[in-house]
C-alpha cells in the first residue's frame, strides 16, 4: 500500500472528502485521472453523506474502497456544533474561586459605548462550573495540593446533571499538569463513561481565559465528533478500506483519526484550511507571490491572503461572534489555524427585506435541509442560489453534478414573495439586488481584512473555488480593483482537492517563561525535546518511514508587553550563548513588523513551538496561454438577465472541458463544468493555462454591445 506517501508522484489512488454545511464534496485521484462528486450533506448523520459520495465516485471510476491508498476527511461538524450550540452537556472543573472567569473574559467590552451590548453565552452554564481546592504558581510550585475528595464529591453532581463531557482547567497547569492529570484519573475510576479534556493537553499555554475557552470547546464537541468519526471509521472499514483514515486540521495539515478524537477542536476550520492549501499550490504553479484565496460554498464565504506561497497562520481565532466584524465579540479558541475571514455568504444564504426596506443577505443559511427554494425539497426562503437561478446563470439540470434538479419557477416565486414584493419590482431585478448585495458583503469583508493586515488588496490575484465562487469571482474582483482571477481545475470541490496536497504534520506548543538575561538552556532543551517527541510520535504514526522536516519557533516580546511575535529557532540543542543570537533575531523580526526596536528593554520568551511535517509535494510551474492560434466554438447560448437593459441577453456558453490551452476568448460568456459555472462579464477575457486553470484577465472596458453577431464573433 502507498497510503502514507501521498506526496510522491506514484502515490496511488487518493480520496478526499469535504463535509460542508450544504454539500459533501468528494475528489478521487487515480494517477493523472481525476473524478469528482457532490452530494447533499446529511446533517443529522454526516457519515451517510460521506459514504454516499464515496460510493458514487468509486462506482464512476470502477474501483472499490479496498483499492484506495489514501483517505482524507475534512468536516464542519465541530464548527456547526459550536456555532449552533448543539454539542454535549459539558461541565467545567477549575481552581476554586475562578469558575466565573468564563464570563469575565478579558474584562473589557468589545463595543465600549453600546449599552445594549450582548456577549456570547458561555458553552458551560454557571451551574455546571465547579471549583476545587488546588493552586500552582506561575513557576510550577505547588501552593495548595489538589483535594482529591473534593473532586470525587463532584461525581454524583455530574451524574445527576446528565453531564457527558468535562473540561479541566487549573491555573498554571501549562507549567505543571499533575493536578489536572490526577482529576482525569479520579474521574476515570469513578465515572469512566465521561469524556475528559485537560487544558494541559489541549492548550498548554499562558492566558487562562483563552486556555479555558479552548478546553471547554474541545470538551463540548468531543462526544459528538468522536462518535461521528468512530462510526465513519467502522463503516469504511466494513466497506473494505485498508489504509488509515486521516483528518484535515485547521492549520492546514493532516493528522490521524486518534489525534482528531482526542482534540477535535483542532478540526474546527478544517474545510476552509483545505481551500487555502489548494490556493497555495495554484499560486506556486502559476508563480503568483500574492494571492487572495476566495472560497464560496453553500453556507459561507472564506477569504485568505497568501504571500510568498504561504497562507498566514495564527494561533487563535473566535467563533460565534455576536457582531461579525467586531473582534472580541466571540469566544476565543487558541489552536494553529490558517488566518482567514469567514462570513455568512454562500449559495444557501437567505435574503430578506429588513425594517428599513433594504435587501439583506445572510448570515443564516438554508443549508441542505430544506435548502434553497429552487431545490424543491421544502425550502421556501429566497437564497443566493435562487437569485442566480432566476438570472439564468445556472443550468437547472446540471447543478451539483446533476444531483439536484433546480426548479426555476420555485426560485422565481421565492424571490417575488420575499424580495420583489417589498421593493416593488420584478423577481429578476430582485435577484440582481441579492447578488449585488452578497458580492458587496464579500468585498467589504475582504477590504476590512486587508486593512487589518496592512495589505493592498488590488495587488493580489484572486483564486476562486467552491461551488458558488466562480459565479461571483469576476464581480468581486472588479469591486476590489483586482485584475486577474484564476479558477482552478475542479474548483467546485476545491477544498477537498486541497486536502490531497497538504502535508502530514503536527504542531506542539507549550508556554515556558524565560528571560534572555537569565537563560536556562538545559531547561529549554528539555521542553523542546518533549515537544519534538510528541509531534514526531503523532506524525510518525501517520507517515511511517517518511522523511520529516522540523520547524521550531520561540514566541518572544519585550518585558511588559502583552503580545508576542514568532522567532525561528535552529533545529538543534541550544546553549547559553544562543541567548544573544535569539535577542538579535527577535529585534530583526520586531523591526520588520513595527519599524523600530526598544533598545535596552529586556526580552522574554513566553512559549515554544515545534512543527513536524512531511515534505511538501513537488510543484510544476504552469505556462500562461499564448494569444493564439485558432478560436474555440461555444456549445450554445443562454439568456442571462441584463440589469441595464431589463431584458434577457444571449451570451455564449463554453464547456470547460473543450477549451484548449492557447485559446483566448472575450466575455461576456459562461464557462460551464459539472461542479460549477464561471461567469465572465464584459471587460474580461479568459483562457486556460498549461495547468488547466481558467484565467480571467480584466481589460479596458470596450463599448458595450448587445448585437448577437458581435457576441458570436467574440466567441470564435
Amino acid at each position: 500500500m502507498l497510503a502514507h506517501n501521498q506526496n510522491s508522484p506514484e502515490a496511488g489512488i487518493r480520496l478526499a472528502v469535504d463535509v460542508g454545511g450544504t454539500f459533501t464534496d468528494t475528489v478521487l485521484l487515480v494517477g493523472a485521472q481525476r473524478y469528482t462528486s457532490k452530494v447533499l450533506t446529511t446533517p443529522t448523520a454526516p457519515e451517510n453523506g460521506v459514504i454516499q459520495g464515496v460510493q458514487d465516485i468509486l462506482a464512476s471510476a470502477g474501483l472499490t474502497l479496498a483499492q484506495v491508498d489514501l483517505f482524507i476527511l475534512g468536516t464542519t461538524l465541530a464548527t456547526n456544533a459550536l456555532i449552533e450550540r448543539k454539542g454535549a452537556r459539558t461541565a467545567l472543573i477549575t481552581t476554586a474561586g475562578f469558575r466565573d472567569l468564563v464570563e469575565i473574559g478579558w474584562e473589557d467590552r468589545f463595543a465600549q459605548y453600546d449599552i445594549f451590548l450582548d456577549k456570547p453565552a458561555p458553552l458551560v452554564p454557571r451551574y455546571l462550573r465547579f471549583g476545587v481546592p488546588e493552586r500552582v504558581d506561575g513557576r510550577g510550585q505547588t501552593l495548595l495540593a489538589l483535594d482529591d475528595d473534593a473532586v470525587a464529591a463532584l461525581v454524583p453532581q455530574l451524574e445527576a446533571q446528565g453531564v457527558e463531557s468535562v473540561a479541566v482547567t487549573f491555573l498554571h497547569s501549562y507549567v505543571d499538569p499533575a493536578h489536572e492529570q490526577r482529576v482525569r484519573a479520579i474521574l476515570g475510576e469513578l465515572a469512566p463513561h465521561l469524556w475528559v479534556s485537560l487544558s494541559s493537553d489541549v492548550c498548554p499555554e499562558i492566558r487562562e481565559y483563552e486556555r479555558l475557552s479552548t478546553t471547554s470547546a474541545n470538551a463540548y464537541v468531543q462526544p459528538l465528533v468522536a462518535g461521528y468519526l468512530k462510526r465513519l471509521r467502522d463503516r469504511v472499514v466494513a466497506l473494505g478500506l485498508r489504509s488509515p483514515l486521516f483528518l484535515m486540521t485547521s492549520g492546514g495539515a493532516i493528522t490521524n483519526i486518534e489525534a482528531g478524537i482526542a482534540q477535535p477542536v483542532r478540526l474546527v476550520e478544517s474545510g476552509p484550511a483545505g481551500g487555502a492549501i489548494l490556493s497555495r499550490r495554484v499560486a506556486e504553479q502559476a508563480g503568483i507571490g500574492r494571492a487572495l484565496s476566495f472560497d464560496m460554498g453553500g453556507t459561507t464565504a472564506k477569504i485568505c491572503f497568501i504571500d510568498d506561497y504561504q497562507p498566514q497562520i495564527t494561533r487563535s481565532f473566535e467563533f460565534g461572534r455576536m457582531h461579525r466584524h467586531l473582534k472580541g465579540s466571540g469566544l476565543p479558541i487558541r489552536i494553529p489555524v490558517i488566518e482567514m475571514v469567514e462570513i455568512g455568504a454562500g449559495g444557501g444564504s437567505i435574503a430578506r427585506i429588513d425594517a428599513l426596506g433594504r435587501v439583506q443577505v445572510g448570515p443564516d443559511s438554508a443549508g441542505s435541509d430544506p435548502g434553497p427554494a429552487s431545490y424543491g425539497l421544502g425550502g421556501s426562503a429566497a437564497t443566493v442560489t435562487d437569485a442566480n437561478c432566476v438570472l439564468g446563470l445556472l443550468d437547472p439540470q446540471r447543478f451539483a453534478v446533476g444531483k439536484v434538479a433546480l426548479q426555476p419557477a420555485l426560485a422565481r416565486q421565492a424571490l417575488g414573495t420575499d424580495i420583489a414584493l417589498g421593493l416593488g419590482t420584478t423577481p429578476e431585478f430582485a435577484a440582481l439586488a441579492v447578488t449585488e448585495i452578497v458580492t458587496e458583503n464579500m468585498a467589504n469583508a475582504a477590504r476590512v481584512h486587508a486593512t487589518e493586515l496592512g495589505k493592498a488588496v488590488e495587488d493580489y490575484t484572486l483564486i476562486a473555488f467552491g461551488g458558488a465562487a466562480p459565479l461571483h469571482a469576476a464581480a468581486l474582483a472588479r469591486r476590489l480593483g483586482i485584475r486577474r482571477v484564476i479558477v482552478p481545475q475542479s474548483a467546485g470541490v476545491g477544498s477537498a482537492l486541497g486536502f490531497l496536497w497538504a502535508p502530514i504534520a503536527y504542531q506542539a506548543v507549550r508556554s515556558y517563561y524565560q528571560r534572555l538575561d537569565a537563560f536556562d538552556a538545559a531547561a529549554v532543551n528539555a521542553v523542546l525535546d518533549q515537544l519534538v517527541a510528541n509531534a514526531r510520535d503523532i506524525v510518525g504514526q501517520a507517515a511511517p518511514g517518511q522523511a520529516l522536516g522540523e520547524q521550531r519557533l520561540a514566541y518572544m516580546r519585550y518585558a511588559g508587553q502583552g503580545h508576542e511575535i514568532p522567532v525561528p529557532l535552529d533545529a538543534c540543542a541550544l546553549d547559553a550563548q544562543d541567548a544573544l543570537a535569539l535577542g538579535e533575531e527577535f529585534e530583526r523580526a520586531y523591526a520588520a513588523l513595527y519599524g523600530r526596536t526598544l533598545p535596552g528593554n529586556p526580552v522574554e520568551i513566553i512559549s515554544w513551538s515545534v512543527n513536524v511535517s512531511t515534505a511538501p509535494p513537488p510543484i510544476a510551474r504552469t505556462r500562461e496561454a499564448e494569444t493564439a492560434a485558432g478560436g474555440v466554438a461555444s456549445s450554445g447560448q443562454r439568456a442571462l438577465f441584463d440589469g441595464e437593459l431589463g431584458v434577457g441577453r444571449d451570451v455564449p456558453v463554453f464547456e470547460r472541458g473543450a477549451l484548449m490551452h492557447g485559446a483566448v476568448v472575450q466575455g461576456p460568456a459562461l464557462v460551464v463544468e459539472d461542479e460549477t459555472t464561471t461567469v465572465v462579464p464584459a471587460g474580461f477575457v479568459f483562457s486556460l493555462d498549461s495547468g488547466g486553470h481558467l484565467v480571467l484577465e480584466a481589460t479596458p472596458l470596450a463599448k458595450a454591445t448587445t448585437d448577437e453577431t458581435t457576441l458570436a464573433e467574440a466567441a470564435q
